[in-house]
């Protein structure tokens, strides 16, 4: 790639990513149904990014099946049903889906993309709730995962240095990892100051430093099923980036992580509450 050609993408890689930021924003602040229009797309998307990668051409009948499947899912989701009855509601879908998979003498691989998609969704969505503590969550998870994420593409180019995983993705490096680590846990704490979040620095600073380090695991998940099927981006639907799956790999394993503990501490349906209520 040429000079040129190189600050032409980094050009179109800001401006599509402040586009997106602002709108994941602006529907992040509204909350309620508007947000769980923003994670059923998300979740959409990356299933047919996900099937598209891994099933062949001629399993479009799986494929519609599978998005079928994803699709009476979503539609609870934004019906607003609970979190515990979409949790079994996807268990269900991904049981069928793997029993068609077997009938049609298909691999699993798909399969695994609705579980993936749902728990994608349902995490974020239970993440937000309607409530002040469940917009700091999220403020908070987007926080430590944009920075990560930023910070980890400058100061790998920049130092650049041993590889942290070549066999997977070659371009990401130790110092990457630790600029974009170190980073997270500065966002996160500023979000928590802001929001008046009381927890000491040390629960701060070790909860954000968790959600960073699962934020670049889900990258390099991601780049292993990219490599595993031979592909070099999930999609070609956003400019400067790739697919959906490529910027939103981080941000869904974090907030997977993220569900999981606030749901191991307040219930399911509240699991902000714990972690951000006041």
């Amino acid at each position: 790639m040429t000079k040129g050609a190189g600050r032409s993408n980094l050009q179109q890689r800001v401006l599509s990513a402040i586009v997106l930021v602002a709108v994941v924003l602006v529907l992040t602040w509204a909350g309620g149904f508007w947000y769980r229009i923003l994670c059923a797309g998300i979740a959409g998307a990356v299933l047919y990014e996900w099937t598209a990668m891994a099933s062949p051409r001629d399993a479009t009948a799986h494929r519609i099946v599978l998005w079928g499947l994803l699709a009476v899912v979503l539609a609870m989701l934004l019906a607003g049903v609970s979190a515990a009855t979409l949790l079994i509601a996807l268990v269900v879908a991904v049981i069928v889906g793997a029993a068609h998979a077997a009938y049609d003498q298909r691999g699993f691989w798909p399969v695994a993309g609705v579980a993936y998609a749902g728990l994608s969704a349902i995490s974020l969505a239970a993440l937000r709730s309607d409530d002040a503590a469940g917009l700091a969550a999220t403020l908070f998870l987007f926080a430590i995962v944009w920075a990560t994420d930023i910070l980890a593409y400058f100061v790998g180019r920049a130092i650049g240095g041993p590889k942290l995983a070549p066999s997977i993705s070659p371009g990401k490096t130790w110092s990457g990892a630790i600029g974009g680590t170190i980073a997270g846990i500065v966002a996160g704490g500023a979000i928590a100051l802001y929001a008046g979040i009381v927890w000491g620095a040390l629960a701060t600073a070790s909860l954000a430093l968790i959600l960073s380090i699962v934020s670049q695991i889900g990258d390099l998940f991601e780049s292993s099923l990219k490599r595993r099927f031979g592909t070099k981006d999930s999609s070609g639907l956003i400019p400067g980036h790739g697919g959906v799956m490529d910027r939103v790999d981080g941000l869904v394993a974090a907030a997977f992580m993220l569900f999981i503990i606030g749901a191991a501490a307040s219930g399911l349906d509240a699991p902000a509450n714990a972690l951000f209520g006041r």
